[in-house]
């Protein structure tokens, strides 16, 4: 390499939220832990360099996931090794040049693939000999536990898990358990790192100091059945504060602000302040994405789940319940029901409040940043 500075190429895609923000947590973390003595780069591989119709796949994604079923049903389809290959087959001769030309026209000492579709596609390009050089090649997994089969392939160097649920499911999938690590979620550093006291907090975001709060959420396009749990809560006779984030949902943000809930209520659209409602608040609720669950996780939060997406979300799901950080509660009289219980009698809730402190990953993103900078010496 001389004295070039090594350059990390990042493929992800903005098929939900998750994508982007885990590889800008990544890229953080890699100027924290070793300042500017490499260069990254990220490209939508879908949008910036697939044919039609994958191209239009970022678009699409949010109306796609309005049908749960058909999508929950799509992902168990072509979920498995053999089934894997075949789809990535069956798509090369769409795929196969926008790849290649990809790969050449973004020369990289590293690529780390933070998006299943990305994986075999591009170690396929690497491996057919076209590369003078063939960089490194590192997957972040970013669903939590369901991960589909299309992350894992044996030609990565390194395949990065969240969980030791994923793991198992990569072995499955036939991994070498010596390509595996688990790390944890990629999370922002914020998230890692509080930036005052539940009570500053409170004060910073203008939440009353001396109430049980419930935050609300349902993921940066508000998702979720969010307005009828909000109605729920606020006609169950308890007594708290309602946090509600909307995400870009701008017409659901406007239902909501017209509402008279009865209890001391705020309503929010899309928010950077994450991090600082989640330790502000004494629950989340929320659907059950892998991302939020990391956060809520370490900012030691008891979970309220209240949606799922069908096939890459189920296990996640099933981590809450396992490691006791939550609840599954999939209409509103189960929400209202598990805030009962919790509001009434605190050491409940305490107990679940351990339980996330057990199993947070605050570090994941430092840990895969670490793992990069030791493959290309930084």
């Amino acid at each position: 390499m001389g004295n070039k500075k090594p350059h990390i190429l990042f493929l992800f895609s903005d098929t939900g939220g998750g994508h982007r923000s885990s590889t800008e947590s990544i890229i953080e973390a890699l100027h924290l832990e070793f300042g500017d003595s490499f260069t990254t780069e990220m490209v939508d591989f879908l949008k910036g360099g697939a044919p039609l119709p994958f191209n239009k796949m970022p678009d699409w994604y949010p109306e796609m996931v309005k049908a749960p079923y058909l999508w929950g049903l799509s992902f168990k389809i072509s979920d498995g090794r053999l089934r894997a290959r075949a789809i990535t087959a069956s798509m090369w001769p769409y795929i196969g040049k926008a790849t290649k030309t990809l790969v050449k026209n973004h020369p990289a000492d590293m690529i780390v693939a933070v998006h299943a579709l990305a994986t075999t596609a591009f170690l396929k390009v690497l491996s057919d000999g076209d590369i003078d050089e063939r960089p490194h090649f590192i997957t972040v997994v970013t669903d939590m536990v369901t991960s589909h089969a299309l992350w894992f392939d044996t030609r990565a160097d390194l395949s990065l898990v969240p969980t030791e649920m994923a793991r198992q499911r990569a072995l499955a999938y036939d991994m070498p358990p010596e390509k595996l690590r688990v790390v944890g979620q990629p999370l922002p550093e914020r998230c890692a790192v509080p930036s005052g006291t539940k009570k500053e907090l409170r004060e910073k975001l203008g939440l009353p100091q001396d109430i049980f709060i419930a935050l609300l959420v349902g993921g940066g396009d508000g998702m979720g059945p969010l307005k009828e749990t909000a109605e729920a809560i606020a006609n169950s006779g308890l007594y708290l504060g309602l946090v509600i984030i909307a995400g870009r949902n701008e017409k659901l943000k406007n239902e909501l602000e017209a509402i008279d809930f009865g209890i001391p209520a705020f309503v929010y659209g899309f928010t950077k302040d994450m991090p600082d409602f989640m330790r502000a608040a004494d629950v989340l609720i929320t659907k059950a994405g892998p991302g939020t669950i990391a956060e809520s996780l370490a900012a030691h939060l008891p979970l309220i789940l209240f949606a799922r997406l069908p096939g890459q979300e189920d296990g996640n799901v099933t981590y809450v319940e396992e490691t006791e950080t939550g609840v599954w509660a999939p209409n509103p009289e189960d929400v209202v029901r598990t805030l009962a219980r919790w509001i009434t009698h605190p050491p409940t809730r305490e107990k679940v409040v351990q339980n996330c402190k057990k199993v947070a990953q605050p570090e994941a993103s430092r840990n895969i940043a670490r793992i990069i900078g030791e493959r290309l010496g930084l």
